[in-house]
């Protein structure tokens, strides 16, 4: 006999600017999302000022789906605001913030909301993910900051792209940059658990040159320094100790795989001075060779063992996330 469960209604919002590119995949996946205990009521895009195509495509969809909503500000005052503006619509308790510049798992809105079961929850954050390829070294500088970031967050979260958070007040401060550490500061201070769900996974894209990367990282920065001078609040990126300690996690790794390079050019040279011993003196094909024996093995069974080993992996980090936080 199963017993139905209520669902965690939830109101997600959308900050827009000229994100014409973007916003027709974003509503596609948001509208897309698979759902179990979790039921989005209505998906609230707030437009700011949008010169291309952002508003047009946003109607479009209004017409396929009655829970999409827009909000259109004539001058672009800032996230912040446009924030306010949907709280102030948002019908439900829960709430959920995205940017227009991100797109959803199917799975992120059902894997962050249902976390809200928990009545000590009050924020929860999506695992970043950049998808455009690391092949230069701000892609590459991208990738590592958001490894790095992931690692920090399974310890003490920081959030950010796409939250989802309980309605506990009435609007964000003008002066505040930085909305999801503010948010994040409120949660705290009412007594209510920040966490992180890993297997939420919001995709985005990262800077593709220097003075985009420096302009991102210093607008951040900023921002979280003008929340501690004022309202007391320090993100856990700010605790330069256990960024240093992650960091050299990272290089440790990184000298690890220059050693195994190493080794394999080595073994590789070995093993081509043989094969050209065995051809050049001892005129053998290896047309009947000696087996490597150690490869010889059942390949389904093997692939079963690493799946499952990797399945209880990430059973091990959701019930760490979720349970001991």
């Amino acid at each position: 006999m199963t017993h139905s469960i209520d669902k965690i209604r939830c109101s997600v919002g959308v900050t827009a600017y000229n994100e014409e590119a973007n916003i027709g995949s974003l509503l596609a996946a948001l509208l897309d999302q698979h759902l179990h205990q979790v039921e989005i009521v209505e998906i609230i895009v707030v437009a700011s000022a949008c010169t291309d195509r952002t508003v047009e495509i946003v109607r479009e969809f209004m017409a396929l789906d009655e829970r999409i909503q827009l909000i259109e500000q004539p001058r672009r005052e800032g996230k912040t605001s446009a924030i306010n503006l949907f709280l102030k619509a948002a019908s439900c308790d829960i709430c959920v913030l995205e940017s227009g510049d991100t797109l959803p798992h199917e799975y992120a809105v059902e894997h962050m909301v249902r976390m809200f079961r928990d009545p000590a929850v009050g924020m929860v954050g999506a695992q970043k993910m950049a998808v455009d390829t690391p092949d230069h070294i701000v892609g590459l500088l991208s990738h590592l900051r958001l490894r790095m970031e992931h690692e920090l967050c399974l310890e003490i979260p920081r959030l950010g792209e796409m939250i989802a958070f309980r309605k506990v007040f009435e609007q964000i401060p003008p002066d505040v940059a930085m909305d999801e550490a503010f948010v994040e500061a409120i949660v705290v201070r009412q007594g209510m658990q920040v966490r992180y769900a890993p297997d939420a996974i919001v995709y985005n894209t990262g800077p593709t040159t220097v003075s985009d990367f420096i302009r991102q990282r210093r607008r951040n920065h900023a921002g979280h320094l003008y929340l501690k001078h004022k309202y007391g609040y320090k993100v856990s990126s700010m605790q330069n100790s256990r960024v240093a300690r992650i960091a050299l996690k990272e290089l440790w790794g990184i000298i690890r795989l220059v050693w195994v390079l190493f080794l394999l050019a080595m073994i590789e040279g070995v093993s081509r001075l043989l094969g050209w011993y065995d051809f050049a003196i001892k005129r053998d094909r290896h047309v009947v060779w000696n087996m490597a024996w150690t490869q010889k093995q059942n390949v389904r069974d093997v692939r079963l063992n690493r799946e499952n080993g990797a399945a209880q992996e990430a059973f091990s980090i959701k019930t760490h996330t979720q349970l001991e936080r």
